[in-house]
């Protein structure tokens, strides 16, 4: 049986601005595999974003494969992506998006409400995550008293309360000073050692970077293996 989580395939992207069409993604193929973590490095503009969107099925390529496991997102119907990105993808972004009108334990028991767990069942996800992130003692806390860092631990916690296959971080420590930004990428990188998750990171820091199991740096629209 493969231990491939994704298997992309001549992956094109191409915009078109007016009159004129802007590749963003030339030809590119990469294998990602169960439990691997991996950094999407490049330029602001170049790529990495849109990259990340088609892995999570926010974005389709113009053209190419992308296989999660053995399914063809290409392939398969907005529902049926829904419900992949709802059971197996966590997404983590620079900023945190956090419901100000919710305590820190109903925002992380969002994904797990809209899957329809029960109330208290989805409270009780809601804490044992938060518990893996360190922060279960402010579980009842107005989210808008926690720092920049609890924030993002907060959303981290959002991201694996439904136990995904995979995270995908875009800029997770973009927003953060260099100490919290380092305590978040180390949690990161325990979650993907402890739980077994695949985590895939679009970054600027090359710190974090370098703790990946490989780096890929996307530069002019191709996709190129980093030695890190």
């Amino acid at each position: 049986m493969s231990n491939n989580l994704y298997k992309l395939q001549k992956i094109n992207k191409t915009f078109s601005q007016a009159a004129e069409s802007l590749e963003i993604l030339k030809d590119i193929d990469l294998t990602i595999e169960q439990g691997q973590s991996l950094a999407i490095l490049g330029a602001s503009g170049s790529g990495k974003s849109t990259l990340l969107h088609i892995l999570g099925t926010l974005d389709t390529p113009s053209s190419g494969r992308v296989f999660f496991r053995d399914t063809d997102l290409t392939s398969i119907t907005p529902e049926q992506k829904a419900s992949i990105r709802q059971k197996q993808i966590g997404f983590i972004f620079q900023f945190h998006h956090l419901l100000p009108e919710f305590s820190t334990v109903e925002n992380v028991a969002m994904p797990a409400i809209m899957g329809g767990a029960e109330k208290k069942e989805a409270r009780e996800m809601g804490l044992t995550a938060l518990d893996q992130v360190g922060l279960s003692h402010k579980a009842d806390q107005d989210v808008t008293t926690l720092s920049g860092g609890e924030s993002q631990r907060v959303a981290i916690a959002r991201a694996i309360i439904s136990k995904p296959e995979v995270l995908l971080a875009d800029e997770p420590t973009g927003n953060l000073d260099v100490k919290k930004g380092s305590e978040i990428g180390d949690l990161l990188l325990m979650l993907n050692k402890s739980l077994g998750m695949t985590l895939v990171v679009v970054t600027h820091n090359l710190d974090l970077a370098s703790s990946m199991n490989l780096n890929y740096e996307l530069k002019s629209g191709n996709l190129y293996a980093v030695k890190n």
